[in-house]
């Protein structure tokens, strides 16, 4: 393929003749030239992007990876049942994904293969909207992972708690959860591929109580439970509840430059995840409500392990540490992929020996000890709040790109076409501003505290880098964020 023609110099895109680490300095900003020499970069340099000396996540890792960051098993389904009916919480999960999971992984699945690199979600941002508003996002995201991940911790011993009453509560309680998140913390460091093989363990661990209910209860059923309907529905609860059972797809592509293949591996295993959540939520949802008396009151958090006690329940506790290393993956990357935008410091930027951010793991871990004092109730909506925003920008972005460059490389395209794709982006946007909308006054008031620091964050780092009270580095083994996009355009 021959080189792109010259274009002016405010657009002239590509990447710096490699050094060990280009400061902030001495690279030029995106899109300016300097008279440094750029060189074309074809699509199939681009992809993979991290450490080549480390060993990359393969696909069934990457799988039991997603499903942990998005489900991770039954957990959670209750409060569907207790703010609705069997009826509802059954359609829900089955209507759902269509609305706002399968969406969500397409794109996922497109702009992670466009941007196989550490950061995901920030960089297809930053490619679209401009750096200011990647690293809102960023700030957003990363915080709710936090915020989610506090709980697993708490509720891994919740579970435990009837096998080992002193669990529940006072200094052994506050032992269980230190040793589990410096254990779970340790893990991370070691490394993806481990985090993703221990994904595999838990995961295997934590279906198979399920299969075997699911064989057990079949005696049981009776299918005119399914059909009942309750008048009185929280339908607060119960979206809030489908919902965070349903988002973070996007989480995944915060790791796309530590995985092998992306633009072949990432779609494939999005798509088995996604066969995997669904089921995964559905047939537990579907034994319990059929083979037992409907008591809304009961399904509260823990009330599935309750109906599997006969055959494992302990089991179902583990696979709350699943989701604690999966998310825990996603947040520490997240800040390295950042911290080689420049967007953060460069000691964001520095891994372990064995590749893992070091720096982004212990921040993030700082933040899990300082929130896990809240309960589930508590951060659930004001996860869910920060979530809302942060998929506003990622849609923008996503439909900016498909309309500004629609011929640009996409080793994964959604088939519908640059309309069909923007209409796909309608129904979720509807239920986002359903989220915000049915938000209690509280959760709007702290969500948007959130917001506004890292509205002020961003330039105050800016300021820093300015008077050099901190070092920024881009890492010269990235290209230029719109490398493939503008050359395409000039071709």
């Amino acid at each position: 393929m021959q080189s792109p023609p010259s274009a002016p110099q405010n657009d002239v895109v590509g990447v710096p003749t490699p050094t060990v680490e280009t400061s902030r300095e001495e690279a030029p900003a995106m899109g300016e030239c300097k008279g440094a020499q750029y060189v074309g970069v074809d699509v199939d340099e681009v992809a993979p992007l991290g450490v080549d000396n480390f060993k990359k996540v393969s696909v069934l890792p990457l799988v039991f990876l997603i499903f942990y960051e998005v489900s991770g098993g039954a957990f959670g389904i209750e409060d569907a049942v207790r703010a609705a009916d069997p009826l509802l919480a059954l359609v829900g999960f089955l209507i759902f994904p269509f609305i706002w999971s399968i969406p969500e992984a397409l794109i996922t699945a497109e702009m992670g293969t466009m941007f196989p690199e550490n950061g995901g979600y920030v960089v297809w941002v930053s490619s679209a909207l401009g750096p200011y508003w990647g690293f809102q996002l960023g700030w957003m995201k990363w915080f709710s992972g936090v915020i989610d991940n506090a709980l697993y911790p708490l509720l891994f011993l919740d579970y435990l708690s009837p096998t080992v009453p002193a669990l529940s509560g006072g200094l052994p309680r506050i032992a269980a959860v230190l040793a589990l998140i410096v254990v779970l913390t340790y893990m991370n460091y070691r490394g993806l591929t481990i985090v993703g093989w221990a994904a595999v363990l838990l995961g295997l661990f934590s279906i198979l109580p399920f299969v075997i209910m699911g064989l057990v209860s079949i005696p049981m059923l009776k299918p005119s439970r399914w059909s009942v309907i309750e008048k009185d529905v929280n339908w607060s609860l119960y979206l809030t509840t489908l919902f965070w059972n349903l988002n973070d797809w996007d989480s995944i592509s915060t790791i796309a430059g530590e995985v092998e293949n992306p633009k072949k591996t990432l779609p494939m295993a999005l798509f088995c995840a996604l066969i995997l959540v669904v089921r995964s939520y559905f047939f537990p949802l579907l034994i319990g409500t059929g083979a037992l008396s409907l008591d809304r009151e009961a399904w509260t958090d823990g009330y599935v392990s309750h109906v599997a006690k006969m055959i494992g329940g302990v089991w179902l506790s583990w696979w709350n540490l699943g989701m604690f290393v999966a998310e825990m993956s996603s947040d520490s990357f997240q800040l390295l992929g950042m911290a080689e935008r420049g967007m953060l410091p460069s000691v964001f930027a520095k891994r372990s020996r064995y590749g893992t951010p070091l720096i982004g793991i212990l921040l993030s871990a700082s933040g899990v000890l300082l929130l896990s004092w809240m309960s589930f109730q508590e951060t659930i909506p004001a996860e869910n709040f920060l979530y809302c925003f942060g998929m506003i920008l990622e849609f923008i972005a996503f439909v900016r790109l498909r309309i500004k460059y629609p011929a640009a490389p996409r080793p994964y395209k959604i088939p519908l076409g640059t309309i069909g794709s923007i209409l796909m982006c309608i129904p979720p946007t509807i239920l986002i501003c359903i989220m915000v909308a049915l938000s209690s006054l509280k959760v709007v008031v702290v969500s948007l505290i959130v917001v506004i620091i890292g509205l002020l964050l961003q330039p105050c780092l800016k300021c820093a880098e300015r008077k050099k009270w901190l070092k920024f580095s881009v890492s010269s083994d990235l290209p230029d964020l719109m490398v493939k996009i503008m050359r395409t355009s000039y071709l």
